[in-house]
């Protein structure tokens, strides 16, 4: 793969960006514009400041928010030669707390008062302050960049652990360069023109997709400001503002379905689909929301730098599909990806396995935890050559052309009287009863017996299963009928907000 940098993917063209654009909006938050000027200013007093304050190590913690600061004060840090790790300002502060706390960071930069964290990070002695506090002296035009090796870090996000402590991914600046130079060759196209939607909270990396590939081409990022319900505001800037570019995911549009004829998207030329699996039946109907829009599904686990993998969605043919799942399509120009059995083995083309995948874009592992870094990555030969993978957990199939179908969690699959049962096509049936409009998740639990069970959960206000259950006999085998249907008005969601299945088999197994 060839010589790949921060500098030139990220810093020389955003410092072009502010300069350039100047008098331009770079972003809106709350209705208010904020000029590129105004971003440059912030960016260098917020510098200014963390410059004197010296933090120790290479990671700041930052309680995000819908702030410009909170913007600035990321590009800030990355000209520093530091890395942030964000905080969510709607979690628990002990969360929060924890996460401090493993990663050793001693400042705490937040862009709003209120927060109970603060007072909390000051009692473990960590240095808190509000940027909003720091007036701009700073001239547009200062230091430049410190320059520091691409093998430091960009960010760290943390994720849920299955011990209950969450787990830091640590993505360096060559990651992040990596994944820019990725996405540009998808021949994903923005320019200053562009207006874009920034959906997802700045705990999820999409959103570091959403702002910066705007910024790097001088486009205005239009943000949804934190605890509220989000499509609701996706739909009022898609209306209002004349949204050009937007990264949702599928969950977002299928709750604005019922109102795709009253949205006016015309503006849009672009779209990316990601963070779930997209139904294709959706994916019909968005054409006809979004008549001159590119789609694309872009693929990845935060192991992997954003997105992996590209499918980019035709009006004129049929597109690829496993189970009624868009295919994620081909892995990105700086990730090899293959197909894996059990036993580690890969498999030809065609064949279903686990996904696993390595590159620029894949992190050197997780923060400070030796043990999850053992058995999530592995070494394999590959074209005569020793690759670090990341083993992704997602059942996939590579075809001949190198395009990839998507089947679903690996841990979602379940034995059934002695079969092995993909739930994704129990979903997908459910889902094709109801025309796409509603969605369904499969659920495998063990009942007082011992036994496996599955459990297909609609989310709909329907009370009556009778009907479901009379269509899925007529397209499933006898073993891989749900004992139990169960309609809920809306599904639990994680803090990543996909949804929460733990939540849903706790429903069913209390």
């Amino acid at each position: 793969m060839p010589s790949i940098s921060f500098t030139e993917q990220v810093i020389l063209p955003l410092s072009e960006s502010l300069q350039l654009y100047t008098e331009k909006p770079a972003f809106c938050i709350g209705g208010r514009f904020y000029t590129y000027g105004h971003l440059a200013q912030r960016v260098n007093t917020i510098r200014t400041q963390v410059r004197q304050l010296k933090p120790k190590g290479q990671v700041v913690s930052l309680l995000v928010g819908d702030h410009i600061d909170t913007y600035a004060s990321i590009i800030a840090l990355w000209w520093e030669g530091l890395a942030y790790v964000p905080l969510h300002p709607l979690q628990p502060d002990e969360r929060n707390l924890n996460i401090i706390s493993q990663t050793g960071t001693t400042l705490l930069l937040h862009a709003t008062e209120g927060s109970t964290l603060t007072a909390s990070a000051t009692s473990h002695g960590v240095q808190a302050h509000c940027t909003a506090h720091w007036e701009s002296t700073a001239p547009a035009a200062s230091v430049p960049p410190c320059e520091v090796e691409d093998s430091r870090l960009a960010y760290i996000l943390f994720t849920s652990g299955s011990t209950g402590t969450p787990k830091g991914v640590s993505i360096s600046r060559l990651n992040l360069a990596a994944f820019i130079d990725s996405f540009w060759q998808t021949g994903f196209a923005l320019g200053s023109d562009d207006r874009c939607l920034q959906a997802f909270d700045l705990t999820f990396d999409v959103s570091i997709q959403a702002f910066l590939t705007a910024l790097l081409r001088g486009g205005c990022v239009y943000t949804i400001p934190y605890g509220q319900v989000k499509y609701i505001h996706a739909a009022s800037l898609l209306m209002e503002q004349g949204i050009t570019s937007a990264a949702m995911a599928p969950s977002m549009l299928t709750y604005l379905r019922p109102y795709f004829d009253q949205l006016g998207t015309e503006s849009l030329r672009t779209t990316i689909l990601t963070a779930e699996a997209c139904p294709v039946d959706l994916i019909e109907d968005w054409f006809a929301c979004a008549p001159n829009a590119e789609v694309y599904d872009f693929y990845g686990p935060t192991e992997g730098t954003i997105y992996c993998t590209c499918y980019h969605l035709s009006r004129q043919r049929a597109n690829l599909s496993a189970n009624g799942v868009v295919a994620i399509g081909k892995p990105l120009a700086n990730v090899h990806a293959v197909i894996v059995d059990e036993e580690g083995h890969q498999l030809p083309a065609g064949q279903k396995g686990e996904l696993y995948i390595a590159g620029h874009q894949v992190t050197q592992g997780y923060w400070n935890n030796p043990e999850r870094n053992s058995t999530a990555f592995t070494t394999l030969t590959c074209q005569g050559t020793s690759m670090r993978f990341y083993r992704t957990g997602d059942l996939c199939a590579q075809l001949e052309d190198g395009n990839i179908l998507y089947y679903g969690r690996i841990d979602l699959q379940a034995k059934i009287q002695g079969y092995r049962v993909e739930l994704g096509e129990i979903e997908y049936h459910a889902r094709n009863y109801y025309s796409g409009q509603y969605r369904t998740v499969a659920i495998a639990f063990t009942n007082n017996a011992g036994l496996t069970e599955i459990a297909l959960f609609v989310e709909t206000e329907t009370t009556d299963p009778a009907p479901l259950k009379q269509y899925l006999q007529a397209k499933l085998p006898h073993y891989m009928l749900p004992s139990k249907i169960i309609f809920l008005k809306n599904f639990p969601t994680n803090k990543s907000e996909k949804i929460d299945r733990t939540a849903l088999k706790e429903t069913v197994t209390a």
